[in-house]
C-alpha cells in the first residue's frame, strides 16, 4: 500500500460512486452503517449525494482515505447539533475497504476526523458501533470510553438483531 493521503470529499461523480461501492461492500461484508443486505448501488449513491450536500452546508465533514486514485475508507463527522451542544460532534460512517483493513486506515480517518472537530472548537466526540463484530476494539484504542449497550439496537445487514456500544471522547481544549 502506498502513502494514504486523508483529506475533505467534496461532491463528484466519481467521488460519488467510489463512495457507494465502498458502502455497498461494508453492507455486504457485514459492516453495520445503517443499511441492509443486498444494498442497491443506486440507493448508495443517492445517500452519499445527501451526504457530500450536507457537508456542503457546513452540517459535517466526509473524510476520505487515499491510496493513489483509490478511495481505501471514508468516514464522516457530524457538525450539525441543536444549539445546547455546540461543544460537540459525532462520528459515523467509518469504513474501510475490506482488502485494506488491519493496515491503519482507520486509525488514520479516525485521527483526522478529531482534528478537524478540535479544529471546529468541538470539545466531545461520540459515537455509537455495533456490538456483534463492530470497531469497538479500534475506538478504545484511540482512548474512547464505553458509556454501555443498548440491547437489540438495530438489525445487522444480514439479518438478526445486535446492540449497540456508546462511546465518548473528550477533545481539545475543555473550557
Amino acid at each position: 500500500m502506498n502513502l494514504i493521503e486523508i483529506g475533505t470529499l467534496t461532491p463528484s461523480a466519481q467521488t460519488q460512486d467510489m463512495l457507494a461501492e465502498l458502502l455497498v461492500a461494508t453492507v455486504a461484508s457485514g459492516g453495520s452503517v445503517s443499511f441492509m443486505h443486498p444494498l442497491a448501488p443506486q440507493t448508495a449513491r443517492a445517500f452519499w449525494e445527501k451526504s457530500l450536500a450536507a457537508a456542503e452546508r457546513g452540517e459535517r465533514a466526509v473524510l476520505g482515505a487515499w491510496d493513489g486514485e483509490v478511495l481505501v475508507g471514508t468516514v464522516t463527522l457530524l457538525l450539525d447539533f441543536p444549539p445546547n451542544q455546540p461543544h460537540r460532534a459525532e462520528i459515523a460512517k467509518l469504513m474501510t475497504r475490506v482488502d485494506c483493513r488491519g493496515r491503519g486506515v482507520g486509525t488514520r480517518l479516525m485521527r483526522s476526523a478529531e482534528s478537524l472537530a478540535v479544529e471546529k472548537g468541538r470539545t466531545l466526540l461520540v459515537l455509537d458501533t455495533a456490538a456483534d463484530e463492530g470497531a469497538s476494539g479500534l475506538y478504545e484504542k484511540l482512548g474512547f470510553t464505553l458509556t454501555g449497550e443498548i440491547p437489540d439496537y438495530a438489525l445487522k445487514p444480514h439479518g438478526g438483531l445486535t446492540g449497540t456500544l456508546i462511546y465518548w471522547k473528550r477533545i481539545g481544549p475543555i473550557s
